[in-house]
Formats: structure tokens, C-alpha cells, sequence
């Protein structure tokens, strides 16, 4: 009978059912069934991961007229804090995308996955672009008008041209046929792509901004509007980076 170790290193090499199996399956060791039940929750884990890769492959390419025609997904991250710039992204990923499996909304991913997920994007893709609307620019046009020109500047400034371009609920003023898909990060796979560039690239600006102003924690809570952050913004004011229309800045500004 095998040991527990000696299974432990089986199971963690195999990726389908296999006839020894059978026996482990007989075993009545609780430790040798805690081993099995694992390795077939992760199986399933997998299964799921690859369906939906999957299902979200075939929602992108539905919008193709002909096989060529490339598909650019956009997104943003940023739209809701106090602090910070909002950033867009736009991504055509070539067709061999399973290195990308498990990619999904970019909140719904650890920051570790998804730093890993962005470096693989932008290795994959076909054409990426990355644009960082300013705070001034938000407070002159509104967070809407900002971050729909923020797209359109990311999906002007992909080196190949797009045929398709889908974007998480937005119309954007572009030529080519755009599609706005309500909760599009998870069901697309080129815009849960841009979702991780825009998601990735933000928190790196606000990693900086906490380096050179450390005491409004910005590498923590990505200029949202937390308890912390707002109890900062009392203590010290608002910094050049914050958005001086939105609530609570604008009333601690009149003060």
C-alpha cells in the first residue's frame, strides 16, 4: 500500500482519472480519501476554468463577419475613486489564447494572478494599448466623458486595426462596428484582457503616488474613497491627485 506522501506526489502529477485510482478510491484511510476529495475538487476547478475559456472564446469570435476580421476588447479601472487617474485598455489577443485560461474580471482575481495574467496578455496579444486620463481631465469633462475618451484613445492608438471593437458598457465614437457588452469582463475574453492591463497598470501609478506621498496610503487603497483615506484627506488635505469634483474632496476644498 502505498503512503500518503507517495500518493500526495501521484495525484499532484496527474491531470485525468487514471486506473490506479481505483484503488485509492477503496482505500480507507481518511488521509488517502482527504487526498482523492482534493485532487478532484481542483479536477473540477479546472474543468470549469477551460468551459468557461471556452465559452468566452466563442462570445468574441460571434461577432466576426469573416475568420480574419480582429476583435479589441476594451475596459477601464478607475472610475470610482478620489485619487488617482482613470486608466483604459484596449487588446486584440491573437487565436492561441490557453495560456490565458483563468482569465476573468480583474476584480474577481488575486493582484498576484493578475500581474502574472498581464505579463502573459501582453506577450499574446496581437496589439495592446494602455492610456492614463488625467485627474485634471476628469474634473473638466465628468468621469463619463473622461473615460469614453480614454477608450477611444486606446483603441485609436492599437498598432493593427480592429474590425470589431467590444467594449464593458460604453459606446465609444470610433469607425469600426462596436459592440457596448453590460458585464463584458466576463464574457469576453479580449475585454477581461483589457481589464487586466487597466487594473495592473493603475495599481503600479498608485504604488508610486505612495511613494512620494506615503502617508495617504494610496498602495492600499488605490485612491478609493475608504474610512482611511478620507480620514488622510481631513488630516492632511487633498494632494494635486486628487479629483476635486467628486465628493467628499470638492466640500473639503470649499472649507
Amino acid at each position: 500500500m502505498a503512503s500518503l506522501n507517495e500518493i500526495k506526489e501521484k495525484l499532484s502529477t496527474a491531470t485525468a482519472w487514471e486506473p490506479w485510482m481505483e484503488e485509492l478510491e477503496a482505500d480507507n484511510r481518511a488521509g488517502a480519501q482527504k487526498l482523492l476529495a482534493t485532487w478532484k475538487n481542483k479536477q473540477r476547478s479546472v474543468q470549469k476554468q477551460m468551459q468557461e475559456h471556452e465559452e468566452k472564446i466563442v462570445f468574441d469570435a460571434s461577432f466576426r463577419k469573416t475568420a480574419n476580421d480582429l476583435v479589441a476588447g476594451v475596459d477601464e479601472a478607475g472610475r470610482g475613486p478620489l485619487a488617482g487617474p482613470v486608466v483604459t485598455a484596449a487588446v486584440i489577443l491573437s487565436a492561441n489564447t490557453e495560456e490565458l485560461i483563468g482569465l476573468d474580471d480583474s476584480k474577481q482575481i488575486s493582484q498576484k494572478k493578475r500581474n502574472e495574467l498581464a505579463e502573459k496578455i501582453k506577450k499574446n496579444a496581437i496589439s495592446y494599448y494602455v492610456h492614463f486620463q488625467s485627474v485634471e481631465k476628469i474634473d473638466e469633462l465628468n468621469i463619463y466623458e473622461a473615460t469614453k475618451q480614454s477608450m477611444t484613445s486606446a483603441v485609436q492608438h492599437l498598432d493593427k486595426r480592429p474590425q470589431i471593437v467590444l467594449v464593458d458598457a460604453m459606446q465609444l465614437p470610433v469607425e469600426m462596428e462596436t459592440h457596448s457588452i453590460i458585464k463584458g469582463d466576463a464574457k469576453s475574453l479580449a475585454i477581461a484582457a483589457a481589464s487586466i492591463l487597466a487594473k495592473t497598470a493603475r495599481d503600479e501609478y498608485m504604488d508610486q503616488l505612495h511613494e512620494e506621498f506615503p502617508m495617504y496610503l494610496f498602495n492600499k487603497h488605490a485612491g478609493y474613497g475608504t474610512k482611511q483615506h478620507i480620514e488622510m484627506v481631513m488630516k492632511y488635505g487633498p494632494t494635486e491627485h486628487h479629483r476635486k469634483t467628486f465628493e467628499p474632496i470638492k466640500s473639503i476644498l470649499k472649507k
